[in-house]
């Protein structure tokens, strides 16, 4: 059984919390380590056993003083993956918010790492994408840590075993109508079982490949404009949208990708803001403002891209940023 210290350095944590293995197991390594956080359940209504969890949360919380929110999803709302995603993260995001945690930290483990890696192999994806999984990442006004990717679910179990803890384990877990149910029992839980430690060293050397891709890259932060400084190679570029996007709560296609490649400025989503010139690239929300001819002749001699410049006179004028 091998779990690594958690490495989670943050004093103000929200754990994502959902009784089965792998939160269960993160909530009692979380407790030895004696790291501060609080818990966050949504019970989506599903099944039978839902509540249950949701009474073990609140039971593991008041016996380990720690707050448990709770959010029940709206039942007249229809299930989807994707919708019940964007709802728990909304509902994260909004006790963050409230209370001041510095994160937000998740149950992911090996098993969900691999199982990404071979969807999006599957599908067609660069290293960025095929490594989309890391252990820290932003989103918004906090940092989202997921400590126990080096840890395959098995040994989580083992864990929670030879502790005598309880846990559930969530019955839609196996239906193969999810692509990623598809994934785990057919392909990714099946090789952990036979390559584990190898592909723990492959992720490593992965990882550190995928960093060396990005270290010479510069951005410059004004607001909500990114300046990029990079060596005009356009698949870094897409890159650095790609990932800067994701931040912003917006995934691209591929035929978008296509897109920006051939256009090098375009509006993504009606939302932002896109532009790629020799040495730079410029990301901001879009934005519809008139200019005065003196700022114009300001971005033309600065060779500012025409799409960025309305939200570069938004800064402007409210004395964020002086071109």
């Amino acid at each position: 059984m091998n779990i690594p210290k958690l490495d989670i350095n943050t004093t103000n944590n929200l754990l994502a919390f959902s009784a089965g293995i792998d939160s269960t197991a993160l909530f009692f390594l979380m407790l030895e380590e004696e790291i501060s956080f609080d818990i966050a359940i949504v019970n989506y209504n599903q099944r039978v056993q839902a509540k249950d969890e949701v009474i073990y949360a609140r039971q593991l919380a008041h016996k380990y003083n720690k707050k448990c929110f709770v959010s029940n999803y709206p039942e007249h709302n229809k299930f989807n993956e994707k919708d019940a995603r964007e709802y728990r993260y909304d509902f994260f995001k909004e006790i963050i918010t409230k209370n001041n945690y510095n994160s937000l930290v998740t149950a992911h483990q090996l098993n969900d790492k691999l199982e990404w890696f071979l969807m999006q192999f599957a599908k067609g994806a660069g290293v960025s994408e095929l490594l989309g999984m890391q252990k820290y990442s932003s989103k918004d006004n906090y940092q989202i840590i997921k400590p126990l990717l080096e840890c395959s679910k098995t040994s989580l179990q083992e864990y929670l075993d030879n502790k005598c803890k309880k846990y559930f384990i969530d019955e839609s877990n196996y239906d193969e109508k999810y692509k990623r149910n598809f994934f785990r029992h057919n392909f990714s839980d099946k090789l952990l079982e036979e390559f584990e430690a190898g592909i723990v060293k492959s992720f490593k050397y992965l990882n550190v490949d995928n960093e060396s891709l990005f270290k010479n890259i510069k951005e410059t932060r004004i607001d909500e404009l990114s300046i990029y400084e990079y060596d005009n190679d356009i698949n870094i570029a897409i890159r650095i949208i790609d990932k800067n996007l994701k931040k912003r709560g917006i995934l691209i296609s591929n035929s978008t990708r296509e897109e920006i490649k051939k256009y090098k400025e375009l509006v993504i989503s009606h939302k932002i803001s896109i532009a790629i010139t020799d040495h730079k690239i410029y990301i901001a929300p879009f934005t519809i403002q008139k200019m005065d001819k003196k700022f114009k002749e300001k971005c033309r001699i600065n060779k500012i891209p025409k799409k960025i410049r309305a939200y570069m006179f938004k800064l402007e004028q409210e004395e964020l940023f002086i071109l």
